[in-house]
């Protein structure tokens, strides 16, 4: 089993995202749909396949994959890669039995911000976006 490390859990999430824009992309012929739901083009909530359905919020999307949710926000210029520390603890949230530690919101923050520290990741400069995004 992989350690509970932040860049772990980062890396699964973003696997995920990408997972389920794949899908949208395949349903809707685009990976980001709120365009197409802001037009009236296709429903707020819906299916993808039998199992598998999404719901869109103000700039992102939740998508029910089988067995946990993926709730993200689009980026600056459609980007997908993004992340910020509520959306890193609700997907810990769905899969505590591999990232307990940051179950609590007061560890995920510190390391985090200690992520942020090392000049791992950072937001898109003169972007309103809360999401920030891994450093070359």
């Amino acid at each position: 089993m992989k350690t509970q490390t932040l860049e772990n859990l980062i890396t699964e999430y973003l696997s995920q995202v990408k997972k389920a824009t794949d899908l949208l992309e395949c349903t809707f012929g685009t990976k980001n749909i709120l365009g197409l739901w802001r037009a009236k083009k296709i429903p707020q909530c819906g299916l993808l396949t039998e199992d598998i359905t999404y719901e869109l919020h103000g700039v992102g999307c939740s998508v029910y994959l089988s067995n946990i949710c993926v709730d993200f926000d689009y980026g600056p210029d459609e980007r997908i890669d993004g992340f910020d520390p509520w959306r890193l603890y609700m997907y810990a949230c769905e899969v505590p039995n591999k990232y307990k530690k940051y179950t609590n919101k007061a560890s995920l923050e510190n390391d985090f911000n200690e992520y942020l520290k090392l000049g791992k990741a950072k937001r898109i400069s003169g972007s309103i976006s809360n999401l920030y995004f891994i450093q070359p």
